[in-house]
């Protein structure tokens, strides 16, 4: 009995001992935690009326958000656990091992996602843009956090990395609203001048997508020896490029005919040698 009030004595003894010295440290822990996370929070929905007000995409809001909240969370843990008098310098060079192992067996996804949230940002183009980049044309169908969708003229899905698409070149053919679309005609030098230009100017006049406020161009571009050039520039609107693109191909070629406007021919010389 004697050896059994001594036992508990003791433990009574370790447990006022251990709350006397971490007691305190462990409600300021506790109130740090609460008070932490209520902060993330805060800040967490702080920051996303403001991307809403800044019209940040939706689709990279969450991202965006998840990835701060966790980043936000470890440090909170860090506090506390420093708090606790636990020593932290091991937990965070773990951390960093751990983050530079994830980060070199997932560059390649890590520059994709990178890309993405960069163009989701800023914008170079949005879904529904005809754009040119690399080596593929066609229509923004969908933005991704690592990828975008392009539909090319011939129906086909072309899927591009976010990573190397926005460190390169695009040509979006769709921001401005209207664009001209450029053409050349080559003919035989045998036409008259004048005629071959009416016939061009015929079909310019004719096209339904050429905008009626546009100045639109027929001018000789080259003269060769038995052909001219002409650049025919038609202006119109970005979603109708390609509708008068091939309008023009097809129209001036039935003008040509019914206006006897003659391909180049070819030209021989023969001289006598006695």
């Amino acid at each position: 009995m004697e050896q059994a009030q001594t036992n508990a004595q003791r433990i009574y003894d370790q447990v006022l001992t251990f709350a006397t010295i971490y007691g305190g440290r462990i409600v300021l822990a506790i109130i740090t935690l609460i008070i932490g996370l209520w902060l993330i929070g805060w800040a967490m929905r702080g920051l996303a009326a403001v991307m809403t007000k800044r019209h940040v995409d939706r689709d990279v809001q969450p991202f965006l958000l998840s990835l701060l909240n966790a980043v936000l969370r470890i440090l909170l843990l860090l506090s506390i656990a420093s708090t606790l008098g636990v020593q932290t310098t091991s937990f965070v060079a773990i951390i960093g091992a751990a983050g530079l192992a994830v980060g070199l067996a997932l560059q390649g996804s890590l520059a994709n996602f990178a890309g993405g949230v960069l163009i989701l940002t800023f914008k170079p183009f949005r879904v529904g843009d005809l754009i040119s980049a690399q080596g593929f044309t066609g229509n923004v169908e969908a933005i991704r956090i690592f990828d975008t969708i392009l539909l090319t003229l011939d129906n086909k899905t072309i899927i591009l990395p976010n990573g190397p698409l926005s460190t390169s070149s695009i040509t979006n053919i769709s921001t401005k609203g209207i664009i001209r679309v450029d053409q050349v005609y080559t003919v035989g030098s045998q036409n008259d001048l004048d005629a071959t230009k009416a016939s061009i100017q015929r079909v310019v006049d004719a096209c339904p997508y050429a905008l009626k406020d546009r100045q639109h161009d027929v001018l000789i571009a080259k003269l060769n020896a038995n052909s001219r050039e002409y650049d025919v520039r038609v202006w119109t609107k970005s979603d109708t490029y390609w509708d008068t693109y091939y309008y023009m191909l097809e129209n001036i070629a039935r003008q040509f005919g019914r206006d006897g406007i003659e391909a180049p021919k070819p030209k021989m010389f023969i001289t006598n040698e006695e």
